[in-house]
């Protein structure tokens, strides 16, 4: 009797076919609908966006969740905002796109949306960048808000490094650390204190230290000459998870009705003359054209309703710096198409390049020398009151056409929005021009040098074509 031809077929096929390619070498194979295609051959564009998440120790990440809030010189607890992967909990039981959200916890709420990357690779050699899931601004609470560690904050972050450098050191050393990145839920003012200070003042040498100098960090706010950190948008407490609810909420800054000129959302103002004391006086003077929105002592920061709806009703928001050049206000008045008003160049045109045109500022803010307002009598509402209504409706436009670009959405969204690429889209395209260009001057033995203005290039832009539709 004749033996079956399947059998056959199939040892014959063992014989031919070259071994499977080995677990360690194998990418990762997201679902179809999570593919990312290129718009040529229909296969997924990952090509040079290749990325290894680095298994780290939970005492680097999740266990620092777990003692947020044991520090009693804390203004206030920060761990209930942790939770929804760092989104917080929701401003009420039926909302669907709005959350507490605590800017110090954009450390984790960027890993859960890195989980989800299409391009995700198990195998380190064969990655184009790799992100570290190291939780930095947490872990400086200790030399922060602990009084026995207060002399110790040159120690932020050594035993990352130490980690590094014993488990698989080679995935370290192969490229130096050029092609690491990491999130740094903060200003990097705060983390850019000298190693040998003394006396040692506020915040950490995280960013001082030798040792961190070839990472990609990427923060709240960057220092006026960066090496290693980019400023990424403040999170606000908006995150829709579709592409219906991003369009509903354009779709009502829209059609706002603008009773108000300009709108101040902020406290502090005291102590001599400063923007914000002189922003404060014309305020009171001309209650007709302004609003104000008391924020002093954190009162606005866990409750958007506060600012969003007078957001929604001015035309111009005023954003002069606080205890740092940047305001988390700047982002919120984005999404609300109230259109922000400067009064710095750092404040935002100076950072924020991988997210907001730095060459296209003029078409959708206002700047207005602090200088000016302060010492030189100019008054702002004269200043805004005299650009024509037509030009205000244009530069809105152009506002809520970047929206979506410095918007957090929600991990798990649908495939309809996560389409249109959002803040954390753009800082990954930001971080690969970065470590490619860092990469091509090791290679070539070059001085490696950071020039964001080349970095920024314009394939991370927002234009209206790219809204699919939002308009």
């Amino acid at each position: 009797m004749a033996p079956p031809l399947l059998p056959l077929f199939i040892m014959l096929m063992l014989v031919l076919i070259p071994n499977p390619i080995p677990q360690s070498h194998a990418r990762f194979t997201p679902k179809a609908e999570d593919l990312v295609t290129s718009q040529s051959g229909g296969r997924p564009a990952c090509d040079g966006r290749w990325i290894h998440i680095r298994s780290l120790p939970a005492s680097f990440n999740t266990e620092l969740l777990e003692t947020c809030d044991a520090f009693p010189l804390m203004d206030e607890p920060l761990c209930p905002y942790a939770a929804n992967h760092g989104l917080g909990p929701r401003t009420h039981n039926r909302s669907r796109s709005w959350y507490r959200t605590d800017p110090r916890l954009l450390e984790p709420l960027i890993h859960r949306r890195l989980m989800e990357h299409p391009c995700l690779t198990p195998d380190p050699s064969l990655a184009d960048a790799i992100f570290l899931p190291y939780y930095a601004s947490l872990d400086a609470l200790p030399f922060l808000y602990s009084p026995p560690l207060f002399n110790s904050s040159a120690l932020h972050a050594l035993p990352l490094y130490h980690h590094l450098l014993s488990d698989q050191p080679h995935v370290y050393s192969r490229r130096h650390g050029h092609d690491h990145f990491l999130v740094l839920a903060g200003p990097a003012w705060d983390f850019s204190q000298a190693p040998d200070a003394d006396p040692v003042l506020w915040g950490t040498s995280f960013l001082s230290r030798p040792e961190f100098f070839n990472l990609t960090v990427l923060t709240l706010e960057s220092r006026p000459s960066p090496w290693q950190e980019h400023a990424i948008p403040h999170p606000t407490s908006f995150h829709p998870a579709t592409l219906a609810r991003l369009a509903a909420w354009l779709a009502r800054a829209r059609r706002s009705r603008r009773t108000t000129l300009m709108l101040f959302a902020g406290g502090g103002g005291g102590g001599g003359a400063n923007i914000r004391g002189s922003i404060r006086a014309e305020c009171e003077n001309r209650t007709d054209l302004c609003q104000m929105v008391d924020c002093s002592d954190g009162v606005c920061s866990h409750d958007p309703i506060r600012f969003m709806r007078p957001m929604l009703r001015s035309s111009f928001c005023l954003q002069p710096p606080g205890d740092t050049p940047t305001r988390r206000s700047t982002f919120d008045g984005i999404l609300a198409g109230c259109i922000p008003v400067f009064f710095e160049e750092i404040s935002a045109r100076k950072q924020y390049g991988w997210h907001l045109p730095r060459d296209r500022y003029e078409d959708f803010s206002v700047y207005v020398p602090k200088e000016d307002v302060v010492y030189g009598g100019v008054r702002i509402t004269q200043v805004l009151s005299a650009i024509p209504e037509a030009e205000v409706r244009r530069m809105r436009e152009r506002l809520l056409e970047l929206a979506p670009g410095v918007m957090y959405r929600r991990h798990g969204s649908s495939a309809g929005l996560r389409a249109i690429k959002d803040a954390v889209d753009l800082a990954i395209d930001g971080v690969f021009r970065r470590i490619r260009r860092r990469v091509r001057a090791l290679e070539s033995r070059q001085l490696v040098v950071v020039d964001d203005a080349e970095e920024d290039g314009d394939d991370g832009w927002m234009d209206g074509s790219d809204l699919y539709g939002l308009r």
